[in-house]
Parts: structure tokens; sequence; C-alpha cells
């Protein structure tokens, strides 16, 4: 293509047409030929008469300058022209091409800007007929090079992931490399990383790479901390530049409970800096109702900061069971306590009494033996609402009878009177040493000093369930932590004091530990790794690679090493985690941490995302051409006197008949449509979902043609022909059954489209999903087809699900059933769950299930396949052979009659069969 400024030309040698435009001009202007003038003198008989039709003696300059530019426009539309067409480095060729994506959180903020500059690249190579594969480097699989038309039809499907494609991911991606030589499109989120630069130097030994990154700035928040009585919040951008202000929001729960924002406050950065710190004064009110830190905005995770229980203080109050000894602090049974809750949590002092009515987290008792009966039942209120009460052995506790003929509500165990003393001055033993703690303990995996000893305790008397609440012992076995529940709320005694007196626990940093784990105090800094071992945390809310927070589902627990250490990932997402007693963020950006830019090698070739693209101007201009030549005509009627009187009306007809067919044209679209919808409502139509596989979607046509010709030949049902959907287009409110097979390949519905899908499936309709893997696997994600229905179905409303059960009404909602075959045989299932009161009634064989209908059936056993038939009736599939094949496709045939009798009818059956205890309640 040769170029001429912005626009370049396919076929630029037509243009030399366009020299030949001098020559036309002179032949125009020369015929006809001027009249000669001569002197006659009859030509005053004619004056007065009129001619109708008048011939100009030289064509008008500006009619010429008209042809002109008709035959100029034909010209140069024929040439080809396209205004910023790609230049010949950036011009495709024609082999192979693979389009590989960072895909993280980083490119989440002009992810729609990259899917469409991709889409106009692809739209390019699909024109040259090339063969495109596509690699996100986020979660790396095989590549497989299909046409480029398929890839732009994926693309909707194709989304950024909550995280980085870390070293290892780089590697699993050289390995997935197919085999020979390519072109590469690399579409970068402009992060360095590991890895990265091994990647280029094999893509640059298999062909030409070119690299797409965005110029918009990247912006990225580190996790919330609370120092000092401030919120501490630390943004950073991945270049330096000139001074700029970013918004920080932040949100959480009114006191009605509603979502609002709670704080706005400007962050700035210096001109030249990357790192913005700002310090900001919140209520510990309003900072307990935080929930959701982020750049207003970007619409990033890493723009999203969720806090955790390490921002939100907890109210502890200290009560002793004597007064500090004036002078000899370390002697106080507070002093190590205040030491150690001090940096993490706001102390509260005074009597029990006042401060029950503030409502702590957390009431720690130091040797106090003796509480007045108002103040027992106070704390005992308190603690089986929630709340946490520590206790701490001594002289007190030990020389009392709290607990010692019958369990106090107040304590864990019973106690033996009078305590033990080991390793002291009047004792023979050496001071005992802590055990290793129990997996089941909450202080499992923390380090023990060597140097941490015991010297005197409390013991616990022996008692059957002393075994279950001991959470820390001593070697010999002995207890030094017990705990029980109360209500909501636990009872936390540790058997020495809270001073060194006993032991030397509390000197030690185990002593900050163990409070940390029994939820005393907030975490001050992010836990280690070691610190967390034996623990498991259950994630309760994470964040899509939009910052979007979504319910974790039936996502599995984490370890507590693994949550603290290891890179995020399918496995570990950003969120919130929950552990026994506290909560734990696991954010895309880690405190202290750099956004780093990436620096590509010299040679490769960079280009931004805003490239504008190529337009097409050849039908512009000769359209153009054309409607300057109907000028023509027109001019030339009106000089020839031709467009006055009855003559004009002809073509004045002509010239409105085209200025009026493209509204014809337009109009005919909403009748179309609307008979659609006409004809989707008057009778039951069955549907299925369109995939873009058009082998699948014949068969699954023809599948539920089969289906309609049963249900009309075997029951009373009427189905008119089936059709198939497009999610993104068409209404599903019509249908009252979808059946949606799945491809590994095929598009990810939009968010619309899943706005749709969400509301047909709450008003009633029904979606079989159809693996079609039965022959190869199991329920679940065993397959491809298996791993894309999870994809398909997350943001689906789906209830919980179960294998049907033999009493659900699909068994007998026409047809009794036991088995549900398809193509195949021998695989689950699986229906909404039977809700929990459901219950069995004496005497009748069914449960008393409502009238709830499934909104979703899932299998993998190939129904169409065994309902699919072609115009005369006649099986497309072959099942099996002789009669077991044909009475399996009987049996599938069945199935489909009684998915549509279910879905059209309820859970009918499940009520007729109660018709007996139905009666004798209302004693008839």
């Amino acid at each position: 293509m040769t170029l001429f400024g912005l626009i370049g030309f396919a076929s630029p040698w037509l243009l030399l047409g366009l020299l030949a435009l001098p020559i036309l001009w002179v032949i125009l202007r020369a015929v006809p030929p001027a009249p000669i003038r001569r002197l006659f003198p009859g030509v005053v008989l004619l004056l007065g008469l009129k001619d109708d039709e008048q011939v100009s003696d030289r064509t008008p300059w500006w009619l010429l300058l008209l042809r002109m530019l008709a035959v100029a426009a034909v010209i140069i539309g024929l040439a080809g022209p396209v205004l910023n067409p790609e230049d010949e480095e950036q011009a495709g060729g024609t082999g192979p091409l693979l389009v590989v994506m960072d895909a993280s959180w980083a490119s989440a903020a002009d992810w729609r800007a990259r899917m469409t500059s991709l889409d106009g690249l692809l739209a390019k190579a699909g024109r040259e007929g090339r063969t495109v594969g596509l690699l996100r480097l986020t979660a790396p699989e095989e590549v497989r090079f299909v046409a480029a038309d398929a890839v732009r039809r994926s693309l909707t499907g194709v989304l950024p992931e909550p995280w980085e494609p870390d070293a290892a991911r780089m590697a699993a991606a050289l390995e997935d490399l197919p085999e020979g030589g390519f072109e590469t499109w690399w579409m970068s989120d402009g992060l360095a990383r590991d890895g990265r630069d091994d990647l280029l130097a094999e893509l640059e030994s298999r062909g030409r790479v070119t690299v797409y990154e965005s110029p918009r700035g990247l912006l990225a928040l580190e996790p919330a901390r609370f120092e000092d009585g401030n919120l501490k919040i630390v943004a950073h951008r991945l270049r330096p530049g000139p001074e700029a202000v970013v918004t920080l929001v932040g949100e959480g729960k009114d006191p009605a409970g509603n979502d609002a924002v709670l704080l706005r406050s400007p962050v700035s950065f210096a001109s030249g800096e990357t790192r913005a710190e700002s310090e900001i004064s919140v209520p510990a009110e309003l900072r307990a109702r935080m929930t959701r830190f982020e750049i207003e905005g970007n619409r990033s995770a890493g723009a999203v900061s969720l806090p955790d229980d390490s921002l939100q203080r907890r109210e502890v109050a200290l009560i002793a069971g004597r007064e500090d000894r004036e002078g000899l602090e370390l002697l106080s049974p507070l002093h190590y306590l205040h030491k150690a809750l001090v940096p993490t949590a706001d102390i509260l002092d005074g009597a029990l009494t006042d401060i029950l009515p503030a409502n702590p987290d957390v009431i720690v008792l130091a040797d106090v033996a003796t509480l007045s009966q108002a103040e027992t039942d106070g704390v005992m209120e308190w603690v089986e609402k929630g709340g946490m009460l520590l206790r701490f052995a001594g002289p007190r506790l030990a020389a009392s009878d709290l607990s010692r003929a019958e369990e106090d509500p107040l304590m864990p165990v019973r106690l033996r009177a009078g305590g033990r003393t080991v390793g002291g001055a009047m004792s023979w033993g050496e001071p005992k040493t802590l055990a290793p703690f129990d997996e089941e303990s909450p202080f499992a995996g923390l380090v023990i000093p060597a140097d941490v000893t015991v010297s005197s305790q409390v013991m616990a008397q022996p008692d059957p369930t002393l075994a279950e609440r001991v959470i820390a012992q001593l070697t010999d076995g002995t207890p030094l932590v017990t705990r029980k529940r109360v209500g909501q709320g636990q009872v936390v005694l540790f058997h020495v004091t809270a001073n060194a007196e006993w032991s030397s626990l509390p000197l030690s940093g185990l002593f900050v530990q163990m409070l940390e784990r029994l939820a005393v105090s907030s975490l001050a800094e992010p836990p280690e790794a070691g610190e967390m071992e034996g623990t498991v945390w259950q994630p309760l809310r994470v964040l899509d690679a939009f910052g979007a927070a979504q319910d974790a589902g039936t996502l599995p627990g984490v370890a507590g090493e693994s949550l603290v250490q290891d890179p995020l990932g399918p496995e570990l997402r950003p969120g919130i985690y929950q552990g026994e007693n506290r909560s734990l963020a696991r954010n895309v950006i880690s405190v202290d941490a750099t956004l780093a830019p990436m620096t590509w090698p010299a040679g490769t070739a960079l280009r931004g995302l805003s490239a504008p693209r190529e337009t097409p101007l050849a039908g512009w201009l000769l359209a153009l051409a054309i409607t300057l030549l109907l000028a023509d005509v027109i001019a030339s009627l009106a000089l020839s006197g031709r467009l006055r009187g009855p003559r004009a009306i002809g073509p004045a007809m002509i010239l409105l008949a085209l200025m009026a067919l493209p509204d014809r044209g337009q109009a005919q679209d909403t009748p179309t449509d609307d008979r659609l919808a006409i004809l989707a409502s008057s009778e039951v139509v069955l549907a299925h979902v369109i995939t873009g596989d058009q082998r699948l979607d014949d068969l699954a046509e023809a599948g539920l043609r089969g289906l309609s010709d049963t249900l009309y030949f075997r029951t009373s049902v009427e189905p008119a022909q089936p059709m198939g959907v497009d999610l993104e287009t068409d209404e599903l409110a019509f249908f009252p059954l979808l059946y949606w097979p799945i491809t590994p390949d095929q598009p990810t519905p939009s968010e619309a489209a899943y706005v749709k899908l969400n509301e047909y499936l709450r008003s009633g309709g029904m979606i079989v999903f159809d693996t079609r893997d039965a022959d190869i696997a199991g329920f679940g994600a065993n397959t491809p087809n298996g791993r894309k229905l999870q994809e398909l179905a997350r943001p689906l409303d789906i209830p919980p699900l179960e294998p049907v059960p033999e009493d659900h009404v699909l068994t007998r909602a026409f047809y009794l059933l036991q088995d549900f075959p398809g193509r195949y045989v021998g695989r689950d299932v699986w229906v909404e769950a039977a809700p929990p009161d459901a219950e069995l009634i004496d005497g009748m064989p069914f449960r008393n299930l409502n009238d709830n209908v499934t909104p979703v059936v899932i299998g993998g056993n190939d129904w169409a396949s065994a309902w699919a038939v072609d115009e005369q009736g006649q099986p497309l599939v072959q099942l099996g052979r002789g009669y077991s094949g044909e009475r399996q496709r009987e049996i599938a045939a069945r199935f489909g009659v009684n998915l549509v009798m279910h879905v059209l009818t309820g859970n009918y059956k499940s009520d007729q069969v109660h018709v007996p205890a139905l009666l004798d309640r209302l004693g008839q």
C-alpha cells in the first residue's frame, strides 16, 4: 500500500487516470462546437416565438467542474483509498499470528480499549486470511491456531485476572508455545516482572514481535494501616510525572446498614515522585465500619484495598484483682498486658459494672477470684452475645474456692485447690517448658522459645471435657491454657499469672503472638508464615481484576502459611479470609510494594492502543460520484428546459423514489422483530443457545425439533419449531426452556447478557447445561467442557445443587424414570437441592417439595444427539446397537418430556401424593 500522508492507496497506479482530466475538460468544452455567428435578415420573422427546448451554445463551466469531480471521485475510489492505514512494518503477513496478553489486574483499567484495539487488529488479520492463537500469561494454556474471526467472537469471554503472571506462569507459557514460526502481538500491561525477558527472546526467535501498551498511567493502593492514631494510606503510580492529585474513597456501612461512602480524601503526588502518602484522622467508630478503600475512577483490583481486623482496633478492658504496688510496676498484674496490647488495641480502665455498658471486645480479669452476682450476670450476658472473657491465674484465684466443687459458668474448667509450684526454692523439680501446640489449637504453628518456663500454675480437675478444652499444655501434660464456648462468645483461662511471677511467658514474644491468635489484639504488622502454620482460612469475599468484590461461594480454604507468602493465583485470590477468631485481607498490592515499568529492548516495535483505525474510503467516494452524476443529470435537464411544466413530474417522481428507498428498507426491520416475538410467544417454543459452532448449533436445533415432535404426539403440549437465541440480542422471556450445549471455546456472555440470564432464571425459566462429555468424565472440572461450564455459570444466580434424588418430580413428571440417558449413559444429573425442611410424611412415598421448579439442570449425557431428527423425522445420531440403542433413545425422549412438563407444570405431581394428608389435616 502506497502512503500519501494519512491516506494510503491499495492500487495507486489508477491515480494516473487523474492526468487525463485536463484533456477531458478541453474535449467537453469543444463538443458540441460553438455556433458560427452570421447576419441573416430573415431572423426578424422569428421574433416573439418561444422554443420549448433550448440548447446552450457552450457547456457552463460549473457543469464541467461537476463532471470532472464525479470522474475524479470514481478514479480515486477505484484506487482503494484508506484513511489511517497501517504502515508496512505494522502490516501483517500471511503466517500464523500469536496474541500474547498479560491479562493481569494492571490491564483491567483500560480493558475495553485493549479489546477494541485487538478487535481491529484481528479484523485485519481476518481479511488477510491469517490463523490466530491466543495466550493469556495469567492463565497459560496450550495454544491452538484458529481462524481470526473465531478468536474475535471469543473476545467477549476473555477477561483479565486479579493476579500477575509470575515467573512460574511465564515458564509455563514458554512450554505452551506452538512449534514453528509465527508473528507475535503482545498486549502488555507495562509492568516489569521476572521471566518476561526469556519469553520475549523466545518469541523473537520465532518471528516479529510487536508490543502494544497503554499510555494511560497506572495507579495502585497499598493496604490501609493504622499508625499513631491516624489512618495511613499510600498510593503508587507507575511512572514519575508532574504534580497530580487523586481522590481516595472509603466505603462501608452507614448506621442503617446500607452501603455508603464514608470517606473522601485527596492524595497528592509530588512532581517526579511515584509514591504518595496521606494520613487521615478517622474516628474509631467510623474506622470500624470501613469495608473498602479505592482510588476513585480506577477500575482495577490494584487500586482497591480491603481492610481486615488489623484496621479495626479492638477494645480491651483490663481489670486486676489487686492494686498495683507503688514503685513496683513490673510486679503489676497488668503491666505486661499493657505493653503487649497498647500498640494494637484500645485499652479501657474502670470498674467492671462501668465497662460492661461500653460493650468491649475483650475483658481481661487478672487474678480476679470473686465477682458479685450482678457482675456475674452482666458478664455472662455479655459473653453469650459474643464477648471474650480472658482470665489469668494468681495467688487469689489459687487460694479461692472458685470452680472447685462444680464448674463456674465463667471458668472453662474445674480447678484443684492450692495450685502447683515447680522449680522454686521449696520444690525438688525443675521449671516446666511448653509442649508443642496441637494442630487443633489456635496456637498451632507458633514457635516456642526454649527459655519460656513455668514455675507455678493452677491445676485443672480431671474431667471428661478437659481434653477438648485444653489448647496449650506443658511438657508433663498439665494444662497451661484452657477454653470453652459460651453462647456466641468464649471464656479462656491462662493457668499462670499475667506477670512474670509464675512463668517467663509474659516476657517473651510468644505471649504477644498468643494474644493475637486469640484475637485479643489486632495485628499491627502482617503475620509471618511461621506464625500461620497449622491454620486454615476460609475466603469470604474475593476481588475480580476490575476491583469488584463478590461472594467467595464454594472456594476452598487456604493454609495460613500459603495465605501470607504464596503469590496470588487461581488457588489464592485477593480478598478477605476468615480464621477462627479474626479476618485477614490479602490485597493485590502489598505493604511497601513498588511498581516498576517495563523497559523493552532496543529494536522492539512498541505501539499504543489508541492508534486510529483503518477507514476504507472507496465506498464513500463512489457514492459521491453517483451523487454528482445525479446532480449533473438534473442540471442538464434544467438547462434544456425539460424540468418545466408536466415534463418535470416524471424526473421528480424518480428522484423522490430514490430518496425514499433507504427509509422503506429500514422500516422493514421492526415488523420482522415483532413477528419473531409474536411467533415465540403464541406457542410453546423450545430454544437453544447459539454457541458459534455451526455443527453443534444445527445438532441442538435438530434435537429440540425431535423433542418438540415427541411432545406433540404424546402430550397435550404442541410446540412450534425450535429457535436459536443469541444471548446478547434476543429476549429470553418467551422461552420456557433453554438448552445450552457447552464447548471449550465458546464466547463468554457479556455483563448485560448475564443480567438477562439471571432475570430469566428468577422468573421461572430453566436452563439445561449439557457438557456432552459423560463418556470421558464425571461431574466437575475434569474436562475442558467442565471447566468452561464453571466459567460460564459463575456469574449466574444458581442455587445449591444436588444429584437428582429418587423422589424428585423429574422422575415422574410424565413418565416414571430412574435414569436420564442421552447419547451417553451413567452420569449424574444435577438439579436444585431440596430445601432443608423438606420432610417425608409417614405413609407418603415422596417428600413435599412445594412448587419450586429447578432453574438449572446440569449433565453431560449429550441429550440433543439422542433427540435429534432430520426433516423426515429419522434419527440423526446412532445410539448403541440394536434394541438396546433404541431403548436408550426412548428413555432419553421420555426424559425430555419430563423436563418440559416439569418446567410447564411445576411440582404438581408432588402435591397430588399429599392429598390424603391434606384432607386429614382439614378434618374431611
